[in-house]
């Protein structure tokens, strides 16, 4: 006992020596944490400012790439053809819309304009501007890329992209110009996340400015730079200092060459915004280490005092009594006695401390010589004195307590939770205390696995199953309205098919994240397995209010998810909504409706949502018969071709046909292609099909063959569907040996879509089929959209108009033009064009005028079965000219 009081002066001193300590580290903790915040921001920013320069540097690329084609078609023209396209005609027939800031002009070897598409041309001589002169006095017949200067047609500053024209004699003859707004080059700005002082600029290799503009600068803002940048290398990222602005505002500036153009592409985010986040964290952190300070001077000095109050008393020795020594203070649990305390009628008014060990003190956050003699009155205030009371006098009154309870224990980063077990001894209570903490935290853990998705953490199909039931039953005794939403991400299977699992897992994280903000506080989210998900909204009012929440999903599923390796892949959500009680009075049959409105959704459109009505289920069956029906017809072999034919423009002999698919239900009769089509590329089934129908038409020209027919090419549809997921080329490979047809009577017709797509696994495709010799159309052109280097890449050899453009034929001279357009573009490309859906003399008449070879439709002919084909390929196409065929033929 004397030792310890020895002590209590020393504590005394050691306190303030101690919050001195404390002071300190807190301070060096909230500098270290400043600085680490401020490289962390540093460094995101620098990666974004790198993402934003590439994408900037992809959209110049297809920019000045649809730029360079312009006047590579132009010089073509001009010096290969003979003829001197008038710029003002094509415009005038909408070939160059006045809207789009790109304004083409033709000048001769003296500068003089000879055509332009500008709406009133300076007819002053170029012959003074640096791209004008960059041709005339050098061989280079590339594309020239000039700096900004302002034009002398309309006043505003342009950019120059030009290349050179020569005589027969490769003598210099003039300059093919086209001028485009810095707007055109600088619209990036608008469609990123840039934003206040946030730079894009654009640089020619030599250091020359062509464009740059910030949120607060007009484009073709030259003087936001003070000095031209000259960064190293095809990409990189380095801060610049205010000095190099004339803004004076600091930057992470990120460039990026492109590829094929002597350009480079200059992102630059402002630093003043980087750091505001990290600042502002900085200022709250000072903020709680000042208050923190504070408390702990002020902690040290009442410690002091405590200690030397505490010497003063510290002699009072305590009774041990008998009844308490049922263990010793090395023991696991902690132990105490507690003495009651009465009043004059002897009723119980408080309880004391009388001894304790040190493990049971340490539980209630205490020293056990300063838990000795404390009342419960010192201990607890309020409501929790109230309950330790009755805890004690119930303890008192039946001789004996047992119970769990939790503590919020100082130091540990989770509770306490403590077994006690209180037994009379008299008038005390002898009280032992034992940790069960990591007991409750194993049965607490063992819960949430049960009830938690391990992937997102949200909800999992067992907790809505065994909670539904009770949030059914606070809806119903409150008369109100339960919705329960369930959804998939549209298209999901591509990401994992494509970036693999690790890429889809870390987009359904996103996925839970992203639902988790758009949900009220008390919905909740359920992770059902694979991409399905289930939200249940409580105390909903209306169906008004559960459609306003779910496009609140819908909208914030529907932003582009931007994965680890930066790329950007737009899941949108197909949502079926049910409502309790209308829909269902349980977790199944809710589940199941909103399950039917989600299928709905995506028969009619995805990234939507849609309430459950009765007529759904009937529509579900209704299509699962005709999925049942389908899969039956591919097993059953139920297709049948037929043959449309593709007859000469001009002595109407025929040229191909194409195949056409039709099924031959046995109830229903032919049942066109519109009506299974969509349904078996939604099942799968398209793969099997295209093998089957790639099978018969092999077959047909082999039986052809056979019968000494001529020749004649047949062409085959192949959807995107079978480029992405199967093997084109080697599929018809194996039907070509295995019915002995020569590549040349074989043609494949493929969409827009897939000669647009950029995956290489479809490029390549196009190349094997290319390889075995057969033939690439494009079918439906101008339905979709397309560029004049994509067509040129990929090598294709004929172009099948959409009838959309036939039939304007005979409306006017805007329809002429645009097929003529059509016409002399694939013939530059050595393509030969087929006209679609050719229905009256007159069409045909105006095509040949249009010198278009091939023609196609009703009025030719109608598609044909086998026999009556064989007929027409016999003779019913003449040298004479072309004559229609009735149907049957």
């Amino acid at each position: 006992m004397k030792t310890q009081i020895d002590r209590l002066p020393r504590l005394a001193i050691a306190l303030p020596v101690l919050c001195a300590v404390l002071v300190a580290l807190t301070w060096i903790t909230v500098s270290a944490k400043a600085v680490r915040e401020r490289s962390l921001a540093e460094a995101g920013a620098t990666q974004h400012a790198q993402a934003l320069a590439r994408s900037y540097a992809e959209q110049l690329q297809r920019t000045v790439s649809e730029i360079n084609q312009i006047t590579l078609t132009l010089k073509y023209y001009w010096e290969n053809t003979g003829q001197r396209p008038s710029l003002e005609d094509q415009a005038s027939h909408g070939l160059y819309p006045p809207s789009s800031r790109l304004y083409v002009v033709v000048f001769d070897r003296n500068g003089r304009t000879l055509s332009s598409t500008m709406p009133n041309p300076s007819r002053q001589s170029v012959a003074d501007r640096e791209y004008f002169k960059a041709h005339q006095g050098s061989a280079e017949t590339g594309l020239f890329i000039s700096q900004p200067y302002i034009s002398r047609s309309f006043g505003r500053p342009v950019i120059a992209f030009s290349r050179v024209l020569r005589d027969r004699s490769g003598d210099f003859d003039g300059v093919i110009l086209v001028a485009v707004e810095p707007t055109v080059l600088l619209s990036f700005f608008g469609q990123s996340s840039m934003s206040g002082q946030d730079l894009i600029a654009l640089h020619r290799t030599d250091g020359a400015l062509v464009a740059a503009r910030t949120s607060d600068s007009a484009p073709a803002g030259n003087a936001l730079l003070a000095s031209a940048p000259r960064p190293q290398g095809e990409s990189g990222v380095q801060p610049v200092n205010g000095s190099q602005f004339t803004d004076g505002a600091a930057r992470i500036l990120a460039w990026q060459r492109l590829a094929d153009y002597p350009l480079v592409a200059t992102a630059g985010l402002a630093t003043s915004k980087i750091y505001i986040a990290a600042e502002e964290a900085a200022r709250t952190d000072r903020r709680y280490a000042t208050t923190l300070t504070m408390v702990l001077i002020v902690a040290g000095f009442a410690g002091a005092l405590a200690c030397l109050r505490a010497a003063a008393h510290a002699q009072r020795e305590a009774r041990i009594k008998d009844t308490y020594r049922l263990a010793t203070d090395g023991a696991r649990e902690g132990f105490f006695m507690v003495r009651s305390q009465t009043n004059g009628q002897g009723k119980i008014i408080d309880f004391q401390v009388e001894d304790c060990n040190e493990r049971g003190a340490a539980f209630v956050g205490y020293a056990r010589a300063g838990l000795m003699g404390k009342s419960f009155s010192d201990l607890y205030r309020g409501a929790a004195l109230n309950k330790v009371m009755r805890i004690f006098r119930h303890a008192m009154d039946n001789d004996f307590h047992e119970d769990e309870f939790q503590l919020s224990a100082v130091g540990r980063d989770r509770p306490l939770w403590l077994h006690r077990r209180l037994v009379r001894s008299g008038d005390a209570l002898a009280m032992t205390v034992r940790d069960i903490s990591d007991v409750r935290a194993h049965a607490e853990q063992l819960a949430r696995m049960a009830n938690e998705d391990a992937l997102t953490t949200l909800h999992n199909r067992h907790w809505l199953m065994q909670t539904m039931p009770q949030m059914l039953a606070r809806a119903q005794a409150s008369g109100g309205m339960l919705a329960l939403l369930f959804f998939d991400l549209d298209d999901f299977k591509n990401i994992n098919n494509t970036l693999g699992h690790a890429a889809g897992d870390q987009l359904l994280r996103m996925t839970a994240l992203r639902l988790r903000g758009a949900l009220r506080p008390g919905d909740h989210g359920v992770r059902l397995g694979g991409d399905e998900f289930t939200v249940i909204l409580e105390q909903i009012g209306s169906a008004e209010q559960a459609e306003a929440i779910t496009a609140r999903v819908v909208e914030a599923l529907a932003t582009p998810f931007v994965l680890a390796d930066g790329s950007r892949h737009a899941v949108h959500a197909s949502i079926g909504i049910s409502m309790y009680p209308a829909d269902g009075e349980d977790a199944e049959t809710l589940i199941k409706h909103a399950d039917i409105a989600m299928y709905d959704v995506k028969a009619s459109g995805k990234g939507q949502f849609r309430f459950y009505h009765a007529d759904l289920s009937a529509s579900l069956v209704q299509r699962l018969a005709l999925e049942q029906a389908l899969r039956d017809a591919i097993e059953g072999d139920q297709f049948v071709v037929h043959y449309q034919p593709r007859v000469d423009t001009f002595t109407g002999a025929l040229r191909s046909m194409e195949a056409l698919v039709r099924w031959a239900h046995p109830q229903r009769g032919m049942v066109p292609p519109l009506e299974f089509i969509p349904v078996a590329e939604s099942m799968g089934l398209i793969l099997t099909l295209g093998e089957q129908v790639a099978d018969k038409v092999c077959a047909q020209l082999g039986a052809w063959q056979r019968r000494g027919l001529p020749p004649v090419p047949v062409s085959i549809n192949v959807s995107a569907q079978q480029f992405n997921q199967g093997d084109v080329a080697a599929m018809l490979a194996d039907c070509m040996a295995r019915h002995r047809i020569e590549a040349a009577l074989l043609e494949v017709e493929l969409t827009e879509s897939c000669m647009l797509a950029t995956d290489r696994p479809v490029a390549e495709q196009l190349a094997a089929i290319k390889a075995l010799g057969v033939r690439l159309l494009v079918d439906d052109f101008g339905t979709g959209y397309s560029s004049l280097s994509q067509l040129q890449q990929l090598d294709l050899d004929v172009l099948k108009v959409d009838r959309a453009f036939t039939s304007q034929l005979s409306a006017g001279a805007q329809g002429i033009a645009f097929f003529r357009a059509i016409v002399s573009m694939a013939h530059v490309l050595d393509m030969s064009v087929v006209a679609e859906g050719v229905e009256t003399e007159e069409e045909l008449r105006l095509l040949r005028e249009l010198a278009c070879d091939e023609v196609q439709g009703y009025y030719i002919s109608r598609p044909l079965p086998p026999e009556a084909m064989e007929a027409l390929m016999r003779g019913a196409f003449t040298q004479a000219g072309i004559h229609p065929v009735a149907d049957g033929a």
